[in-house]
């Protein structure tokens, strides 16, 4: 039977350059052109298979795991990649493997953390994968609370070593991935304590198996935690747990580029300060709001094609039938969706850049813009996050019975994605976080301390508080200036109503539990204004190619439109806008 390209048709009625489309989306030329030629160099070879991934047992799944990451390491040597190859070649495998720890979290911890001559030591090694490292924090009792740790490292002055010890079952490191089957090292984080004193948690590199068979040193006691969620999905990941009982490391094996411990057991800061480390998380943060645009943007590709060959209902006198696309219930559910994978491509884009700045700054010992980038990236992790997640899903209801099948490829990414919520810090314990910091910045406004940043709008805290939304007529919704002023409304008036309740109470820690709902919503509100405004700030830039920049600027409305009239609320009940101006989803610009 000859091929038939149900899509044509559709592709044919284009409004916009779809190669000048490739490059904004790919956020240049260069970018663009190693995505194209990676994405087919992976496509063309039978090892990197996928359409099999959720048959396949956990045994097989992780043999298979392990033979298509190998082959993509001497894929990468042979043809001599660039870093950015690489990565772009690891993203199109598309396969959860202990490599992601590896590179993404290993490596990373030790260049931030590590002194120079450690730095020397294991990169090195870990660069050429002579030795295979993850990242052993999480434990069976805590996870976001990383200061609720019970690893212990006593230090031992007469053997100049660290004692690592599990000393109850709730401290078994569990969860990191790449620990079940594959790592050969750790950066392990535990309690320092020396001479009875505890000075918090430290992190340390630990060789869990022999380099010679690959079996577990004495005192480790390591393994999988076994099936997660979904066929295929994540378990081709080797999440572990891990024990330790009384294994003892050289003292050199402490991360001691911020503080150490002398022979003599003498606990010492360095000259180094320690906001560094925030870069290295400003910098996770930033790749996983990337990430999210990519995963919702392939949820969202499977669900418009679907909606374009699936035709239901409506047929006139023996005719075809009505395409799903073109119901406005599809379209008012997959659109926006659409607009939100752009949305966070672009402050994806920006959060780089911001990362730049920060990096920059600590360089040079200017911690200013520190606690406000930390809460930006913390915020936007979470929103991005959970809203992919929720997106895939609803991509998978959008396909009907068909997106139910493994085959449609969206349960399978649904499965994969989901840990992006948790890993990384919880989605809420983020928004609290956020929250505390947009409680200081309302609370320094009174003293005329300027604020910086995604808060700077907050300056103009007395006018956003009394301004009126100037909206007309529905058409008044497509102004940037109007949109950009309802948002920021909302979200100081939110803010500020929160730091009056707050100040109500004699102990703030209590207010601030009480008031915690209330927080939340607070943080998704200054968010939300931030992924708007990159977005038109996007829009402000030099766009080529036919009709691209007109289809963003429909697709910016679509987004802050949608998310206006889904927290209506929030919009009303704040004064930011008048019941009559709320946009409905009719005169949103699907």
């Amino acid at each position: 039977m000859a091929a038939l390209d149900y899509l044509a048709e559709e592709r044919k009625m284009a409004e916009f350059d779809v190669e000048e489309m490739k490059i904004v989306w790919a956020g240049s030329r260069h970018a663009c052109e190693i995505s194209d030629r990676v994405s087919r160099l992976v496509a063309s070879d039978p090892v990197f298979r996928k359409d099999n991934r959720t048959m396949l047992s956990r045994k097989e799944l992780f043999k298979d795991t392990l033979r298509k990451t190998a082959h993509a390491w001497k894929r990468i040597v042979d043809l001599r990649l660039s870093e950015e190859e690489a990565a772009t070649l690891r993203f199109y495998v598309d396969q959860p493997a202990f490599t992601d720890l590896h590179w993404g979290m290993f490596i990373p911890a030790i260049a931030g953390q590590g002194s120079e001559e450690q730095k020397q030591k294991w990169l090195p090694m870990a660069y050429k994968m002579q030795i295979i490292g993850c990242y052993a924090q999480t434990e069976l009792g805590h996870g976001s609370n990383v200061q609720g740790l019970e690893t212990t490292a006593t230090f031992d002055p007469q053997a100049d070593e660290f004692v690592i010890h599990s000393p109850t079952l709730t401290s078994s490191k569990w969860w990191p991935g790449g620990l079940g089957k594959v790592s050969t090292h750790a950066v392990v984080y535990a309690r320092l304590i020396t001479d009875g004193q505890d000075h918090g948690i430290h992190g340390f590199i630990v060789q869990l198996r022999s380099l010679d068979d690959h079996s577990p040193l004495p005192g480790i006691t390591v393994g999988d935690i076994g099936m997660k969620f979904g066929s295929g999905a994540y378990n081709s990941m080797d999440n572990g747990l891990l024990r330790f009982d009384h294994v003892r490391i050289p003292r050199n094996q402490m991360l001691m580029r911020l503080s150490q411990v002398t022979r003599e057991g003498k606990y010492l800061h360095s000259d180094v300060p320690r906001q560094l480390v925030y870069g290295t998380m400003v910098y996770i943060r930033q790749t996983i709001v990337s990430d999210a645009s990519r995963a919702l943007s392939r949820a969202v590709c499977i669900a418009t094609r679907y909606s374009a060959v699936r035709r239901q209902f409506g047929s006139q006198n023996g005719g075809q039938e009505t395409q799903v696309i073109d119901y406005k219930t599809q379209q008012s559910r997959l659109f926006p969706l659409l607009a939100s994978a752009y949305a966070f491509r672009f402050v994806g884009e920006w959060l780089k850049s911001l990362y730049t700045d920060v990096t920059q700054r600590l360089q040079a010992n200017d911690f200013s813009t520190l606690p406000e980038a930390h809460a930006c990236t913390a915020g936007l992790k979470s929103i991005t996050t959970s809203a992919t997640a929720d997106g895939i899903e609803e991509c998978r209801k959008l396909c009907g019975g068909h997106g139910y099948l493994s085959s449609s490829g969206l349960p399978e990414l649904f499965a994969v994605y989901i840990p992006n919520c948790t890993y990384e810090g919880d989605n809420i314990v983020l928004l609290l976080q956020v929250a505390r910091f947009l409680m200081k910045t309302v609370s320094h406004l009174a003293s005329g301390k300027k604020p910086v940043g995604t808060t700077a709008y907050m300056g103009q805290a007395e006018h956003l508080m009394q301004c009126q939304c100037e909206v007309q007529k529905a058409e008044d919704w497509l102004k940037p200036s109007v949109v950009v002023e309802a948002f920021e409304a909302r979200s100081v008036r939110m803010s500020v109503a929160c730091a009056k309740s707050l100040s109500k109470f004699s102990n703030p820690e209590e207010g601030f539990a009480e008031l915690s709902a209330d927080l939340v919503e607070a943080a998704v509100a200054h968010c939300q204004l931030i992924i708007v405004s990159k977005f038109i700030e996007k829009l402000q830039q030099d766009i080529s190619g036919k009709g691209v920049r007109r289809q963003l600027e429909i697709l910016c409305n679509v987004y802050a439109l949608n998310l206006l009239h889904k927290h209506l609320g929030d919009f009303v009940s704040t004064s930011s806008i008048t019941p009559k101006q709320g946009p409905s989803k009719r005169c949103c610009p699907c």
